[in-house]
């Protein structure tokens, strides 16, 4: 896929552009969004990445544009039912530092701006291991597989409680904190002394978990597509919505009990592909003498996006019959 220099810096262009316009409306009116509001900024987001992936069809069909924007789909809609799984983690950290409602926008939006920042360098680095050694596809689908059974085992017992890891307790030690927010600011000063303010602590939790998500994420996509330019997109049309999406489904996600099979589920998938796409490829020397395992299929694009349509349709699906059935026997009890 040849993307000329100008299509990534507009692309870079417009994003920066969005999110500069999203810091200086939330830094001059904190608030809680509406309803209303939050529906209409993420169909608005949602509609540009589907017609985005129009576009590469559109642009790239001299080059096999449906197969690109099939490889675009499938690593939108993994990246963003990933998103939604940060999304429950991210209600833990705003309720283990109570962070008022108002500010809540804001610390969003900064990890969503850590986020993308860390994801483009996994993007990079992604890219360039591919490119220099094709068996790294064989590390991304091990890691995938072995994220799965993770995710498989926690299934349903996935803690109520945010959990901090040791960077994040060394920030707290590093950083004397203020026990008392001061705006959406991240230092505030109390008797000529500087202090960290909550809003700091809670923006470094949002953006070391988001990296956690990452090394999950990146390697999946790559799983989906080699392209670097779909692999950026497809991340920030999901990350990009994401805000939003935190306020409308805030309730919902306590009803997607299956989430964390139904992602184990489509990270396995992901992983399986990864590997038989390694062993067609195949170079290592110990493996097949080093030649190409012909026997090994290699999944076409527009399997691997039915597959994902599915496996999160039936998530979602079975979730949502489970939570009704238990809502009804608690009633009847």
């Amino acid at each position: 896929m040849q993307v000329p220099t100008w299509a990534w810096w507009l692309t870079i262009g417009l994003m920066a552009a969005v999110l500069l316009f999203d810091v200086f409306v939330i830094a001059r009116r904190p608030h809680v969004p509406t309803t209303k509001e939050v529906s209409g900024a993420l169909a608005l987001y949602v509609g540009a990445a589907v017609v985005f992936g129009l576009g590469v069809w559109w642009f790239t069909h001299d080059q096999a544009g449906a197969k690109f924007m099939t490889e675009y789909y499938a690593g939108w809609l993994t990246e963003y039912s990933l998103s939604v799984d940060n999304l429950f983690i991210f209600l833990l950290i705003m309720a283990r530092f109570g962070v008022p409602e108002k500010l809540q926008q804001a610390a969003l939006l900064i990890g969503i701006i850590i986020a993308i920042i860390l994801r483009g360098i996994f993007i990079a680095a992604g890219a360039a291991a591919i490119n220099q050694f094709s068996w790294v596809f064989y590390i991304f689908g091990a890691f995938l597989i072995y994220t799965a059974v993770k995710l498989a085992r926690e299934g349903e017992g996935d803690d109520d409680e945010y959990e901090e890891n040791r960077f994040m307790k060394w920030v707290e030690r590093r950083f004397p904190a203020t026990q008392e927010y001061d705006g959406a600011k991240l230092f505030t000063r109390i008797d000529g002394k500087k202090l960290a303010t909550p809003m700091f602590i809670v923006i470094m939790a949002l953006g070391t978990t988001d990296l956690l998500f990452a090394l999950d994420s990146i390697p999946a996509i790559y799983g989906l597509t080699k392209e670097p330019y779909l692999v950026l997109t497809a991340n920030l049309f999901a990350l990009m919505g994401l805000r939003q999406l935190y306020f409308l489904i805030g309730g919902l996600l306590k009803k997607l009990v299956y989430l964390s099979i139904g992602l184990a589920v489509l990270l396995a998938f992901i992983g399986v592909k990864l590997v038989l796409h390694a062993l067609h490829e195949n170079e290592l020397p110990f493996i097949n003498g080093g030649k190409h395992v012909e026997a090994a299929p290699d999944i076409p694009i527009s399997v691997s996006l039915a597959a994902i349509v599915l496996i999160l349709g039936v998530t979602t699906v079975a979730s949502l019959l489970k939570t009704r059935r238990d809502e009804r026997a608690d009633a009847t009890s």
